[in-house]
């Protein structure tokens, strides 16, 4: 009997402005939703305010998990397997400048929607923490066989979330997503 070989999901193919307007148009309606569920809701946003000693703390924060994510890639290959797909569908025909908006608005839409809105509304607890960060996980999802690109986003998500809730302020998880979202584009891109 001959064994088949599981095929691998094709990469479609999209064009730099397709991947940027996705980018964009994925920050808007994250944008919008946060605002809407802010206006019927009945929960402040999260503190978001300056603070050198929390920039700082968000700069070492995304540090960390860029070495993370890349000990994780170079040492589980079902992650890196699920992270080329994803990366590659969405890095691949972009120019490096395109990774400081791959950085800022992912990093400030997704945190205000699930640091600064789903966090708070949702109790801002350890429920709070895990629910979000499993629905900021699936946003991650781009195909069947992505879920551990998917596992990988809720772990981030996890210490997205306890940043914000220990230091009390939504610059930390964002200057850590911005950071990390810019570091680890450049390094996939430099390797491939």
């Amino acid at each position: 009997m001959i064994e088949q070989q599981k095929q691998k999901p094709e990469i479609p193919e999209l064009s730099r402005t397709q991947v940027l307007v996705a980018i964009g148009a994925t920050a808007i309606v994250l944008w919008i939703v946060a605002k809407l569920w802010l206006r019927f809701g009945n929960f402040p946003l999260f503190r978001l305010y300056w603070s050198p000693i929390d920039l700082c703390i968000g700069l070492g924060l995304g540090v960390i998990i860029t070495l993370l994510s890349g000990l994780t890639y170079r040492f589980f290959t079902p992650y890196r397997q699920s992270a080329d797909y994803y990366l590659e569908m969405v890095l691949k025909p972009l120019v490096l400048p395109d990774l400081i908006w791959l950085g800022l608005l992912p990093g400030l839409s997704e945190e205000l929607l699930f640091r600064g809105v789903m966090l708070p509304a949702l109790g801002a607890n350890h429920i709070a923490v895990i629910v979000s960060s499993m629905c900021f996980g699936v946003l991650h999802l781009s195909g069947a066989e992505q879920w551990p690109y998917v596992i990988w986003a809720t772990i981030i998500g996890i210490l997205l979330a306890y940043s914000a809730l220990f230091t009390g302020n939504l610059l930390v998880p964002i200057i850590a997503h911005i950071l990390t979202n810019m570091l680890s584009s450049y390094f996939w891109k430099m390797r491939s």
